[in-house]
């Protein structure tokens, strides 16, 4: 992929090759990324961060990504604050907001809705998820915090064992992070959800992915490297009770884990987790278990996407020209 000005929708967009470039940006940023050291490299550029669905960490960690390159952010958090609510079209409204940004983050919770925007953009848009469809900067993160946490354990993304568990059929998270996946070689994917919410096929197209199924965790968490919690998307139910079925089913305590799993198996989660006494997804008997890596992954979201808009906007090579010392401090270290 030419990263330069491209529009980032899908993983589909993604070969290998591609990803081992956008990891060794993120590489070169972490110091920036952890305020070891400042740039502003993105001085004078701006990015409209357009959310039409809730949002807490993918709206804020592509903001900070920003702002940590010098950038500055213009935000819209919900849909009865734009126009979209008077009936204007996304087409219209891609036309408007690209004369005003140098480039877009928007999440919408229609499948297809940030490709149809991105085509009528000036500017390059990124993908922040469309409805039950994507997030593919969520599965770049992600897939970025399995190799960090595999190496810790002298391990490779090569015969990668996964646990996927939760409501598999409307997570776009697990769906990115599926294609991803199937990038790979020697790679085991257990599902573990509800009859009701199993993964769609279209989302694993490696047919060298070998695919076990259950209904247990108990069975599905056992001789993984990783387990991938996710939560119900009770939003994309017609109601709550139907989503409330599930709720509960899959939840992951330090009881299970240590009957079930190796002595290093990572924990994650692409958050937010679901920590209601119903629901209860990762107990709180796991938190100080070292292996728990959901708040070290939601950091690698920084500088992910700070590798994205750095390819994008083409900028990396002039990130050092631009750097020098932090000047302030914080109370701990980052």
């Amino acid at each position: 992929m030419d990263f330069s000005g491209s529009h980032i929708l899908s993983i589909d967009q993604f070969n290998r090759s591609d990803i081992n470039a956008l990891f060794s940006a993120a590489e070169a940023l972490e110091p920036y990324a952890t305020r070891k050291k400042l740039t502003r490299v993105l001085e004078g550029a701006i990015l409209s961060n357009m959310f039409f669905e809730p949002s807490t960490r993918t709206r804020i960690s592509f903001g900070s990504a920003f702002n940590r390159l010098g950038g500055a952010v213009r935000e819209t958090a919900e849909m009865s604050s734009s126009s979209l609510a008077k009936g204007e079209s996304l087409a219209d409204t891609a036309q408007v907001l690209s004369g005003y940004s140098d480039i877009i983050v928007m999440r919408h919770p229609e499948n297809g809705s940030v490709d149809e925007f991105a085509k009528a953009s000036k500017v390059p848009v990124i993908n922040g998820g469309d409805g039950s469809n994507e997030h593919p900067t969520q599965a770049l993160l992600d897939l970025y915090t399995i190799k960090k946490e595999l190496i810790q354990n002298n391990k490779t993304l090569e015969g990668l064992r996964i646990a996927l568990v939760g409501d598999l059929k409307y997570g776009r998270a697990v769906h990115s992070l599926c294609k991803i996946l199937s990038l790979y070689e020697d790679i085991t994917i257990n599902l573990v959800s509800p009859n009701e919410l199993t993964l769609p096929k279209k989302y694993i197209s490696n047919s060298k992915i070998q695919i076990n199924e259950s209904e247990s965790i108990e069975e599905g968490v056992s001789e993984v490297d990783i387990i991938y919690m996710t939560r119900i998307q009770e939003e994309r139910f017609k109601t709550v009770n139907e989503a409330n079925r599930y709720k509960g089913l899959l939840s992951l305590s330090k009881e299970i884990y240590t009957a079930n799993c190796e002595p290093n198996t990572v924990i994650m989660h692409p958050l937010p987790r679901d920590s209601r006494k119903e629901s209860n997804e990762i107990n709180a008997d796991l938190f100080d278990n070292p292996n728990l890596a959901i708040f070290r992954q939601a950091d690698n979201g920084v500088v992910i996407r700070m590798a994205l808009f750095a390819l994008v906007l083409d900028v990396l090579d002039q990130v050092k020209d631009t750097s020098r010392k932090v000047n302030w401090k914080t109370t701990k270290n980052i």
